[in-house]
């Protein structure tokens, strides 16, 4: 057995496959090991295919993560011949051909053996499914790993993977990024595939990518995944993101973004703490920082953005049962169908408005990145909280199973009942959903621990189509050793 397996990032388990040292196989093994000794305890993992993957061994193709293994996160990664349950317990449809982005992690050598734990639908930024039960965090057990890449981020923290496929529609990289200690870039919007059918999601607000313990396997990655696939609504300049990574980045003026975008939330002192902390080691690099806010509605922010992920929940789930069938959608969790009725309720006219409201958060964004070359903030307001404090309480999801056969939507949005249900959540994504409205790449990084020893993200957002920003300065970053370390120690 390979016993350092977990000690390299998947471009060093690359290099030692490549120059003959260890096989495919052997890779494998060790991932597999792991995953027996610890996916028990850590539930980041739903469904494994080692078979397949042992069988693969000898015919992957020679790309640039030869024989690393993988894993693919339970949502818009179709995988032929395994299930897609997008953490769904009546949902499950076994796809015939890959899709493109799988086709694309298949052609970089990499080795698929499983499918990793997510909320029904990405929904909420917690991995605690009713189908699977909640992933928990390496760092401590018993706490969130964020969402809805949690799987795959535990599974990368832990070291059952380098890194793992995730997706991104309000923080979904970043956040379980932050929570789980590793780094997570969300790139811009149309940079990688998504799904010929979907086109875009959320009107384009989600983005698919990885999970990793390195930049460089991140940037790397991007130069795998990156381009249009058939049917794309954006085509986007190619680039050459690795090298960016491996490179200094130049003297940026960078604004310092301190207030939530979500009323009322509060941040963590630790968070704030650990913000001003990269925020003095950015000037000592001599990086130029300055307080800068972005001039956004912040209570219209939130209600647009419930009105796209709510018309677009309806959506899906009309979708899966004309197409799949009703038995489908049989036993959707209670939240999800609560978002499906508020997205019914809302007209034409209404998700135009949240589009144009979108529109004007991108164009004061835009303005602030004229003086500045990217915003530095928290990920998340908060380190990781305990399992059952995100998703709905029993008397929550009571009020919701009354509301449900009807459309209420706007009278409970003019009640303040929404706003009161929906804020434990959207206060969590009250940094990170910035870059999905606007489209704009970002990333967390972790640079941090709270008093309780629980990781701490922090974010930047850069301009449109700048992902080599980002990826220079973590880069930087990290080579001054001021990532964290994951735990990958048994």
């Amino acid at each position: 057995m390979f016993k350092e397996y977990s000690q390299y990032d998947a471009m060093g388990l690359a290099k030692l496959i490549d120059d003959g040292q260890i096989s495919p196989k052997e890779a494998l093994l060790a991932a597999i090991d792991r995953a027996d000794r610890l996916n028990p305890k850590l539930n980041a993992i739903i469904h494994r295919f080692d078979d397949r993957a042992l069988a693969a061994c000898d015919t992957l193709p020679k790309g640039a993560f030869f024989g690393v293994p993988f894993l693919l996160k339970d949502l818009l990664y179709e995988y032929a011949g395994e299930p897609l349950c997008m953490g769904s317990r009546s949902v499950r449809i076994t796809p015939k051909i890959d899709n493109e982005i799988v086709k694309r992690i298949k052609q970089a050598g990499l080795n698929c053996f499983g499918k990793t734990n997510t909320p029904e639908f990405g929904l909420i930024i917690t991995t605690e499914p009713k189908a699977y039960g909640p992933a928990h965090n390496p760092f401590l057990h018993g706490y969130s790993t964020g969402g809805s890449s949690g799987g795959s981020a535990a599974a990368v923290a832990s070291g059952i993977v380098p890194m793992a496929a995730s997706g991104d529609g309000g923080g979904s990289i970043r956040f379980p990024a932050a929570w789980c200690g590793v780094f997570g870039l969300k790139p811009t919007r149309g940079r990688n595939p998504i799904s010929s059918v979907l086109g875009e999601d959320w009107l384009g607000a989600v983005a698919n990518h990885v999970i990793t313990r390195s930049v460089r396997d991140s940037a790397m990655m991007l130069d795998v995944l990156n381009g249009a696939e058939l049917g794309a609504p954006f085509i986007l300049p190619s680039d050459c993101f690795y090298q960016a990574s491996q490179t200094a980045p130049k003297r940026l003026k960078i604004a310092l973004h301190q207030r939530p975008l979500v009323a009322n939330t509060p941040i963590d002192k630790d968070v704030m703490d650990c913000l001003h902390t990269t925020a003095k080691q950015l000037a000592d690099m001599g990086h130029i920082i300055e307080e800068a806010e972005p001039d956004v509605d912040i209570e219209r922010l939130w209600q647009d953005f419930l009105v796209v992920v709510g018309c677009h929940t309806a959506y899906l789930i009309d979708d899966i049962a004309r197409t799949h069938g009703k038995a489908m959608i049989a036993s959707l969790e209670t939240q999800t169908q609560n978002l499906a009725m508020f997205g019914r309720s809302m007209t034409v006219l209404d998700l135009l408005n949240a589009k144009q409201g979108w529109h004007s958060v991108r164009y004061q964004v835009d303005k602030l990145l004229q003086d500045y070359d990217v915003i530095l903030c928290p990920t998340v307001p908060t380190p990781a909280v305990p399992h059952g404090q995100l998703p709905p309480k029993p008397v929550d999801e009571f009020m919701m199973n009354l509301s449900n056969p009807f459309k209420f939507g706007k009278l409970l949005l003019k009640s303040g009942i929404v706003e009161k249900l929906s804020h434990p959540v959207q206060s969590k994504i009250a940094f990170t959903m910035l870059a999905n409205i606007t489209g704009m790449p970002a990333m967390s990084m972790p640079l941090g621990l709270s008093r309780d020893g629980l990781p701490i993200g922090v974010q930047m957002i850069a301009r449109l189509n700048d992902e080599k920003t980002l990826f220079a300065i973590a880069g930087e970053m990290e080579r001054a050793g001021y990532f964290i370390q994951t735990p990958v120690a048994d």
